[in-house]
């Protein structure tokens, strides 16, 4: 996955990253490493976070732009 390289593109840290989701650094740090894996509402957001599709996040597609958005999170748009 891609975590690490695009969080340093967008020059945040990962403890910024794990306060924008409410968990702990450390957790974070294990989604970048590939010791946990991302829960889908998380990779919704890193993919909103990040301005990417979560496509580009998994490594599916080397296209960073992301696909047009139509969905709702929990009732409302995703920020």
């Amino acid at each position: 996955m891609r975590l690490r390289d695009i969080r340093e593109d967008h020059d945040y840290t990962q403890k910024y990253i794990a306060d924008l989701l409410f968990i702990k650094q450390n957790t974070y740090s294990q989604y970048e490493n590939g010791q946990r894996q991302i829960p889908l509402s998380f990779l919704m957001k890193l993919a909103v976070i990040y301005d990417t599709s979560t496509d580009y996040i998994l490594g599916l597609t080397d296209e960073k732009t992301p696909y047009p958005r139509s969905i709702a999170f929990n009732g409302q748009e995703l920020p």
